[in-house]
Parts: C-alpha cells; sequence; structure tokens
C-alpha cells in the first residue's frame, strides 16, 4: 500500500461526505463501533457530541473525518475497518481502494467501459418490444401450424411444446387415442 492511511482518509473524505448511501444510522453505528471497541480514539463525550441529531449527518461525518484524521494513523485505519464491517458496498467503492484495486489487477484495466459492454441496453423499448412480438409470432407459428390437435387436448399440447417431435406426435396420439374410443 503506497498511501498512508491518513493520506487515504483525506481523499476518501469529500467522496464519504458527498454519498447519500451513509445516512444517520450508518453513521452512528461506526461511531459507536469506534467509541465501543476503540475508546482510545474515540471518547464517550466526543462520541456523544458526534452522535448529536440536531447536526445534519454530513456535518457530523466531515467533523468525524476531520477529527479522525487529527488523531493520527491508527483512528484512520480503524474508521476504514468499521467502515468495511458495516457499509461495504461503500467501502469497496471508495476512490482509493477503486484506484488500489485497478492498480493490482491488470486484467480490470483492460476490460471496457460498462456502457461498452451492454450494447442492447441503448436500443430502447420499441425494440425490446419489436423482438418480442416478433419471438412470440414464430412461436405461436410453430404451435398452430404443425398441430392438428383435438379440442379436448390442447392443454396437453402445450405442455408438449417443449419436446421433440416424436415425442409430441406420440403424446398428441395418447391424448386422441381415448376420445376416439
Amino acid at each position: 500500500m503506497g498511501d498512508s492511511f491518513h493520506d487515504q482518509l483525506l481523499e476518501d473524505s469529500r467522496f464519504l461526505r458527498a454519498d447519500c448511501r451513509l445516512d444517520t444510522e450508518l453513521v452512528d453505528k461506526l461511531i459507536l463501533q469506534l467509541n465501543r471497541i476503540y475508546p482510545q480514539i474515540l471518547t464517550d463525550k466526543e462520541a456523544t457530541k458526534f452522535r448529536d441529531l440536531d447536526v445534519p449527518t454530513c456535518v457530523r461525518l466531515g467533523e468525524l473525518l476531520a477529527h479522525l484524521q487529527g488523531k493520527g494513523e491508527e483512528a484512520c485505519r480503524e474508521f476504514y475497518r468499521a467502515l468495511h464491517l458495516h457499509v461495504e458496498d461503500v467501502y469497496f467503492s471508495l476512490p482509493t481502494r477503486l484506484r488500489l484495486k485497478n492498480s493490482i489487477d491488470p486484467l480490470t484495466n483492460a476490460t471496457p467501459p460498462t456502457q461498452q459492454r451492454y450494447l442492447l441496453n441503448d436500443r430502447g423499448p420499441l425494440f425490446f418490444l419489436s423482438c418480442f412480438s416478433a419471438a412470440v409470432g414464430v412461436a405461436l407459428m410453430y404451435y398452430y401450424g404443425e398441430a392438428r390437435v383435438t379440442v379436448g387436448s390442447r392443454a396437453l399440447s402445450m405442455a408438449s411444446l417443449g419436446l421433440g417431435r416424436r415425442a409430441r406426435e406420440v403424446l398428441v396420439w395418447y391424448t386422441e387415442d381415448p376420445i376416439r374410443k
């Protein structure tokens, strides 16, 4: 790891303050984790200050991050540990984590961006409806074009759609045989 946790927290602070996934409950969990497990990092008095619900969550989080940066490297590392424990999706989407992941994994750099991987997503709903209608039309032509079925065995014949031609003929013959008697 090239950067220290203190430098990483400096870089990630803006992202963490802007991330809407860190709501009041999650920030409280992070504060309680730091307070209960590591009271030398966050004392009871500091924890109650950062848990004050009269202050908006983004302000409390900003003050907490500034406080942890002032405490040093160990406090920053424990904050990242608490973030990883309670809010994994935010932890893995941090700019420093993404940069670290991209620098370690050479295959990640070779993959195209998300928009280029899913080429059919930009065609719109009419393209989907036309493809779906064509597939339904072909299925109906296949079903009603080949099958010469009596009225009583249509439900059973519908079940035979997924079977092969010979198996379907045997199934239709079996259903028509009791009708003739």
